[in-house]
Protein backbone atom coordinates (compact mmCIF):
# COMPACT_ATOMS: atom_id res chain seq x y z
CA UNK A 1 0.00 0.00 0.00
CA UNK A 2 1.09 3.36 -1.18
CA UNK A 3 2.09 5.90 1.20
CA UNK A 4 -0.54 8.61 -0.46
CA UNK A 5 -2.77 5.74 -0.21
CA UNK A 6 -1.76 5.35 3.70
CA UNK A 7 -2.27 9.38 3.81
CA UNK A 8 -5.77 9.42 2.01
CA UNK A 9 -6.99 6.65 4.84
CA UNK A 10 -5.85 9.28 7.53
CA UNK A 11 -7.60 12.35 5.95
CA UNK A 12 -10.68 10.64 5.91
CA UNK A 13 -10.12 9.06 9.41
CA UNK A 14 -9.62 12.80 10.74
CA UNK A 15 -12.35 14.07 8.85
CA UNK A 16 -15.29 11.69 10.30
CA UNK A 17 -13.95 12.57 13.68
CA UNK A 18 -14.08 16.18 13.66
CA UNK A 19 -17.37 15.94 12.61
CA UNK A 20 -18.09 13.57 15.03
CA UNK A 21 -16.49 15.67 17.81
CA UNK A 22 -18.83 19.07 16.35
CA UNK A 23 -21.63 16.94 16.82
CA UNK A 24 -20.68 15.56 20.04
CA UNK A 25 -20.33 19.20 21.15
CA UNK A 26 -24.09 20.29 19.80
CA UNK A 27 -25.55 17.12 22.07
CA UNK A 28 -26.00 15.14 19.07
CA UNK A 29 -24.71 12.27 21.04
CA UNK A 30 -26.31 9.53 19.01
CA UNK A 31 -25.16 10.95 15.37
CA UNK A 32 -21.69 11.56 17.34
CA UNK A 33 -21.87 7.88 18.01
CA UNK A 34 -22.37 6.81 14.98
CA UNK A 35 -19.47 9.27 13.42
CA UNK A 36 -16.80 8.10 16.24
CA UNK A 37 -17.52 4.21 15.66
CA UNK A 38 -16.62 5.11 11.68
CA UNK A 39 -13.74 6.92 12.12
CA UNK A 40 -12.12 4.42 14.88
CA UNK A 41 -12.67 1.69 12.48
CA UNK A 42 -10.80 3.71 9.60
CA UNK A 43 -7.52 4.65 12.45
CA UNK A 44 -8.17 1.07 12.88
CA UNK A 45 -7.82 0.24 9.33
CA UNK A 46 -4.30 2.73 9.31
CA UNK A 47 -2.64 1.08 11.90
CA UNK A 48 -2.79 -2.13 10.22
CA UNK A 49 -0.66 -0.75 7.21
CA UNK A 50 2.21 1.75 9.28
CA UNK A 51 5.06 0.17 10.16
CA UNK A 52 6.78 3.35 11.97
CA UNK A 53 6.42 2.07 15.70
CA UNK A 54 6.20 5.75 16.86
CA UNK A 55 2.83 6.36 14.41
CA UNK A 56 2.19 2.86 15.69
CA UNK A 57 1.70 4.24 19.54
CA UNK A 58 0.16 7.85 18.28
CA UNK A 59 -2.52 6.35 16.27
CA UNK A 60 -3.12 3.41 19.35
CA UNK A 61 -3.29 6.85 21.70
CA UNK A 62 -5.84 8.43 19.66
CA UNK A 63 -8.09 5.19 19.10
CA UNK A 64 -8.25 4.79 22.83
CA UNK A 65 -9.18 8.54 23.79
CA UNK A 66 -11.51 8.01 21.06
CA UNK A 67 -13.20 4.93 22.15
CA UNK A 68 -13.09 5.94 25.60
CA UNK A 69 -15.56 8.85 24.78
CA UNK A 70 -17.63 6.59 22.20
CA UNK A 71 -18.54 4.28 25.20
CA UNK A 72 -18.86 7.12 27.62
CA UNK A 73 -22.04 8.34 25.18
CA UNK A 74 -22.90 4.99 24.28
CA UNK A 75 -23.77 4.71 28.25
CA UNK A 76 -25.25 7.89 28.30
CA UNK A 77 -27.25 7.70 25.34
CA UNK A 78 -28.68 3.75 26.77
CA UNK A 79 -29.21 5.93 29.84
CA UNK A 80 -31.35 8.32 28.37
CA UNK A 81 -33.17 5.87 26.58
CA UNK A 82 -33.72 3.81 29.66
CA UNK A 83 -35.29 6.56 31.26
CA UNK A 84 -37.18 7.49 28.05
CA UNK A 85 -35.79 10.52 28.28
CA UNK A 86 -33.96 10.84 24.73
CA UNK A 87 -34.43 13.97 23.14
CA UNK A 88 -32.40 15.39 20.12
CA UNK A 89 -32.88 18.65 18.01
CA UNK A 90 -31.29 19.31 14.43
CA UNK A 91 -31.73 22.48 12.82
CA UNK A 92 -32.00 22.89 8.93
CA UNK A 93 -31.15 26.33 8.41
CA UNK A 94 -32.58 27.71 5.06
CA UNK A 95 -30.01 26.46 1.79
CA UNK A 96 -28.34 24.19 4.66
CA UNK A 97 -26.86 20.89 2.18
CA UNK A 98 -26.02 17.51 3.51
CA UNK A 99 -28.86 16.91 4.86
CA UNK A 100 -30.25 13.43 2.69
CA UNK A 101 -32.70 10.72 4.05
CA UNK A 102 -29.38 8.67 4.06
CA UNK A 103 -27.50 11.42 6.31
CA UNK A 104 -30.41 12.68 8.64
CA UNK A 105 -31.81 8.47 9.00
CA UNK A 106 -28.76 6.87 9.30
CA UNK A 107 -28.00 6.88 12.96
CA UNK A 108 -31.36 5.59 14.07
CA UNK A 109 -30.79 2.34 11.73
CA UNK A 110 -30.07 -0.51 13.33
CA UNK A 111 -29.87 -4.64 12.06
CA UNK A 112 -32.87 -4.37 14.40
CA UNK A 113 -35.42 -2.67 12.36
CA UNK A 114 -37.68 -4.05 10.43
CA UNK A 115 -40.90 -1.83 10.66
CA UNK A 116 -41.45 1.44 9.66
CA UNK A 117 -44.37 4.31 9.95
CA UNK A 118 -44.56 7.02 8.36
CA UNK A 119 -46.95 9.94 8.80
CA UNK A 120 -47.05 12.69 6.87
CA UNK A 121 -50.20 14.27 5.25
CA UNK A 122 -47.95 15.49 1.87
CA UNK A 123 -47.40 12.67 0.32
CA UNK A 124 -49.70 14.03 -2.57
CA UNK A 125 -47.85 15.92 -5.48
CA UNK A 126 -45.00 14.33 -7.83
CA UNK A 127 -42.23 15.13 -6.05
CA UNK A 128 -43.56 14.42 -2.73
CA UNK A 129 -44.23 11.07 -4.08
CA UNK A 130 -40.87 10.49 -5.12
CA UNK A 131 -39.64 11.83 -1.88
CA UNK A 132 -41.35 9.00 -0.16
CA UNK A 133 -39.56 6.33 -3.09
CA UNK A 134 -36.42 8.02 -2.01
CA UNK A 135 -37.24 6.95 1.66
CA UNK A 136 -37.99 3.84 1.00
CA UNK A 137 -35.25 3.06 -1.35
CA UNK A 138 -33.10 4.22 1.41
CA UNK A 139 -34.57 1.76 3.62
CA UNK A 140 -33.92 -0.76 1.08
CA UNK A 141 -30.05 0.10 0.88
CA UNK A 142 -29.61 0.46 4.72
CA UNK A 143 -28.33 -1.85 7.01
CA UNK A 144 -31.25 -3.43 8.12
CA UNK A 145 -34.13 -6.05 7.32
CA UNK A 146 -37.15 -3.75 6.94
CA UNK A 147 -40.08 -6.06 5.93
CA UNK A 148 -43.41 -3.66 6.12
CA UNK A 149 -44.08 0.05 5.48
CA UNK A 150 -46.80 2.03 6.54
CA UNK A 151 -47.79 5.10 5.00
CA UNK A 152 -50.39 7.49 6.72
CA UNK A 153 -51.34 10.38 4.58
CA UNK A 154 -54.18 12.32 3.24
CA UNK A 155 -55.59 12.07 -0.50
CA UNK A 156 -54.87 14.47 -3.17
CA UNK A 157 -58.50 15.88 -3.89
CA UNK A 158 -57.77 17.80 -7.29
CA UNK A 159 -56.02 14.55 -8.52
CA UNK A 160 -56.57 11.25 -6.40
CA UNK A 161 -55.52 9.15 -9.37
CA UNK A 162 -51.80 10.00 -9.79
CA UNK A 163 -51.22 9.86 -6.43
CA UNK A 164 -53.01 6.14 -5.88
CA UNK A 165 -51.56 5.33 -8.99
CA UNK A 166 -48.14 5.90 -8.08
CA UNK A 167 -48.50 4.23 -4.59
CA UNK A 168 -49.74 1.41 -6.43
CA UNK A 169 -47.00 1.31 -8.45
CA UNK A 170 -44.23 1.89 -5.80
CA UNK A 171 -46.32 -1.01 -3.49
CA UNK A 172 -46.14 -3.37 -6.06
CA UNK A 173 -42.23 -2.41 -6.55
CA UNK A 174 -41.67 -2.91 -2.68
CA UNK A 175 -43.53 -6.22 -2.71
CA UNK A 176 -40.99 -7.60 -5.58
CA UNK A 177 -38.18 -7.03 -3.32
CA UNK A 178 -39.76 -8.11 -0.47
CA UNK A 179 -41.38 -5.31 1.65
CA UNK A 180 -44.98 -4.91 2.38
CA UNK A 181 -46.36 -1.08 1.78
CA UNK A 182 -49.01 -0.48 4.33
CA UNK A 183 -51.19 2.39 2.67
CA UNK A 184 -53.99 4.28 4.88
CA UNK A 185 -55.56 7.72 4.47
CA UNK A 186 -57.18 10.58 6.28
CA UNK A 187 -58.36 14.07 5.94
CA UNK A 188 -57.57 14.91 9.76
CA UNK A 189 -53.69 14.36 9.96
CA UNK A 190 -51.10 17.16 10.41
CA UNK A 191 -48.29 16.04 12.35
CA UNK A 192 -45.44 13.99 10.55
CA UNK A 193 -43.37 11.83 11.91
CA UNK A 194 -41.15 8.52 11.11
CA UNK A 195 -41.53 5.63 13.65
CA UNK A 196 -38.94 2.76 13.63
CA UNK A 197 -39.62 -0.51 15.62
CA UNK A 198 -36.40 -0.12 17.33
CA UNK A 199 -37.91 2.68 19.15
CA UNK A 200 -36.49 5.92 17.22
CA UNK A 201 -39.17 8.49 16.24
CA UNK A 202 -38.07 11.21 14.36
CA UNK A 203 -40.16 14.14 13.84
CA UNK A 204 -39.55 16.59 10.97
CA UNK A 205 -41.43 19.86 10.71
CA UNK A 206 -41.75 19.65 7.06
CA UNK A 207 -42.05 16.04 7.07
CA UNK A 208 -39.87 14.50 4.23
CA UNK A 209 -40.71 17.77 1.43
CA UNK A 210 -37.87 19.94 3.53
CA UNK A 211 -35.47 20.08 0.36
CA UNK A 212 -35.68 23.19 -2.16
CA UNK A 213 -37.09 22.62 -6.17
CA UNK A 214 -33.41 22.18 -7.93
CA UNK A 215 -32.52 25.24 -9.89
CA UNK A 216 -32.23 23.46 -13.22
CA UNK A 217 -32.43 19.94 -14.42
CA UNK A 218 -29.06 19.83 -15.09
CA UNK A 219 -28.08 21.82 -11.94
CA UNK A 220 -25.72 20.43 -8.88
CA UNK A 221 -28.10 18.49 -6.61
CA UNK A 222 -30.74 18.20 -9.13
CA UNK A 223 -29.89 14.14 -8.54
CA UNK A 224 -27.45 13.76 -5.36
CA UNK A 225 -29.54 15.00 -2.65
CA UNK A 226 -26.50 15.54 -0.32
CA UNK A 227 -26.02 18.34 -2.28
CA UNK A 228 -29.72 20.06 -2.90
CA UNK A 229 -30.62 22.71 -0.42
CA UNK A 230 -32.83 22.50 2.35
CA UNK A 231 -35.78 24.92 3.33
CA UNK A 232 -35.26 26.25 7.10
CA UNK A 233 -36.74 23.42 9.25
CA UNK A 234 -36.60 21.26 12.78
CA UNK A 235 -35.76 17.89 13.28
CA UNK A 236 -36.63 16.28 16.40
CA UNK A 237 -35.45 12.66 17.94
CA UNK A 238 -36.98 10.89 20.68
CA UNK A 239 -36.68 7.21 21.83
CA UNK A 240 -39.59 5.00 23.28
CA UNK A 241 -39.33 1.48 24.38
CA UNK A 242 -43.03 1.06 23.36
CA UNK A 243 -43.26 1.30 19.98
CA UNK A 244 -47.03 2.45 18.94
CA UNK A 245 -48.74 2.46 15.38
CA UNK A 246 -49.40 5.37 14.32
Amino acid sequence: MTENHVAGMEVSAVSVLRRAVELDHSSRFQEALVCYQEGIQLLIDVLKVVKDDSKKGHYREKIKSYMDRAEQIKAQVNQMKEDGKYHEQIRISEDATGYSYEVLFKPYISGALTEVWVQDPYIRHTHQLFNFLRFCEMLLKASCKVKKIHLLTSQDETDGSQQSSALAELKESLSAQGVALDLQYSSSIHDREVRFDNGWIIKIGRGLDYFKRAKGRFSVGYCDFDLRQCQETTVDIFHTKHTKTL
